[in-house]
């Protein structure tokens, strides 16, 4: 091969590697954002005689990052095409330029047949296309959405109210192209690297004493993670250059909890934390946690106490907990502990322990509670058991005497 044929093959070489390298590829996804909101008109027969063109509105709820509202005109919208009509829109209710969505619009059927009145643009194609908003206060909906003596007629009007379901699909365009990289991402290491710091103590600037133990941390961390010690530190009557706090009604173990979450996060690991102390359970350690959550302000740390007391509710600690939850203002515990206590294994049991001896002199409303959650959970059961008297009326008798038993012995409480 002579030098022009070698020549020749490399430069064609070369523009080939350079032809590969400027190819490349991209594409455009057109998507809708969706989001629903469910609307209730309660008294529309005092909505009516508003006269048309005037309406009812919804509260504003957000799809698509553009803030939207519901309009119900019981009169209709227009006095010339429909005196005899109701009018419902969707408006965009926030500032935008041509935006572009999909519109559904049901009213739901209160009869229980779910044959519900639905004006769809999801399950059919447009041949327009999306429908465009070019302002705040434009609509998209039905001058004649349902004639009123129909409507008034029909299974959509329950107990003077109607209910309707309105979704809103906002179109977004995105382009995707192929990455030209690949870097493996490791998970975040920050909790570790923070509570690294609090095992070692380096450039801590403050000292706990927690009973017989001592805890050293860092100020700026802890003002970071809990409005207390930030107003402790540095607020207006703080004072940034103490070294040593006392703190009184925490068991350190409890303390170290949850220092551990403020660096990491993380609920800590239970176990460790009641190695120290074999009288102390996993259940009492969050309890307790949970009071030192709200006493300094976390409430992160709180909820997340919350949920794991929800899960581990015993006969054992159900009253201890039930106190807790209404001394914090715990909502869905105190729920949960109600329900769990008023099950009649459960309250007998509950009325043994130590910790309803508690729950009466530090929370005796709570009795009451516990009596009104009884008696509605009594007569649902006695409406199903009504069904099957005939198989089970020795249950349902053993049952009833020990609901009767522990009702009496409430009420003697009370």
């Amino acid at each position: 091969m002579g030098k022009s044929d070698t020549k020749s093959t490399e430069n064609k070489k070369r523009q080939s590697i350079a032809d590969s390298s400027q190819n490349s590829c991209s594409k455009s996804i057109n998507e809708t954002v969706n989001g629903s909101h469910e609307y209730t008109i309660k008294g529309y027969s005092l909505a009516k005689g508003m006269g048309a063109g005037k309406y009812i509105q919804s509260d504003i709820f957000t799809v698509g990052g553009y803030d939207w509202s519901v309009y119900f005109y019981p009169d209709g919208k227009n006095p010339d095409d429909n005196s005899g009509y109701v009018s419902v829109f969707i408006a965009l209710a926030s500032e935008g330029t041509d935006v572009r969505a999909l519109f559904e619009l049901t009213l739901l059927d209160q009869s229980g047949k779910g044959k519900h009145k639905v004006h769809s643009h999801f399950d059919r194609a447009l041949e327009s296309g999306p429908y465009t908003l070019k302002y705040r206060g434009s609509m998209w909906g039905y001058k004649r959405f349902f004639k009123r003596t129909m409507l008034e007629a029909s299974d959509f009007l329950k107990d003077d109210c109607l209910s309707m379901h309105c979704t809103v699909g906002v179109v977004r365009t995105r382009t995707e192209a192929p990455k030209l990289y690949t870097v493996p991402m490791p998970p975040s290491d920050m909790g570790l690297n923070f509570k690294e710091m609090l095992e070692s103590g380096i450039g801590s600037d403050i000292m706990f004493e927690v009973g017989e133990e001592t805890f050293r941390a860092h100020k700026l961390i802890l003002a970071a993670r809990s409005p207390v010690f930030k107003a402790q530190f540095f607020g207006l009557i703080g004072n940034p250059n103490m070294d040593k706090v006392v703190v009184e009604d925490v068991e350190p173990a409890v303390f170290k909890g949850m220092l551990l979450f403020m660096y990491s996060d993380e609920l800590p690991d239970l176990l460790d934390l009641v190695s120290s102390d074999p009288e102390c359970s996993s259940a009492i350690l969050v309890q307790h946690l949970l009071a030192a959550a709200d006493r300094f302000g976390m409430d992160r740390l709180k909820l997340l106490c919350e949920a794991k007391l929800c899960e581990e509710v015993t006969t054992e600690t159900v009253a201890t907990t039930l106190a807790l939850a209404e001394q914090h203002h715990c909502s869905q515990l105190k729920t949960v502990c109600l329900k769990f206590a008023a099950v009649p294994g459960n309250l007998g049991e509950m009325m043994k322990s130590e910790g309803y001896r508690y729950l009466e002199e530090s929370c005796p409303s709570l009795l009451s509670e516990l009596l009104e959650t009884i008696a509605v959970g009594d007569e649902d059961s006695s409406q199903q058991s009504s069904k099957k008297r005939t198989s089970s009326s020795n249950i349902g008798l053993n049952i009833d005497h020990l609901i009767d038993q522990n009702l009496r012995r409430l009420r003697r409480r009370v």
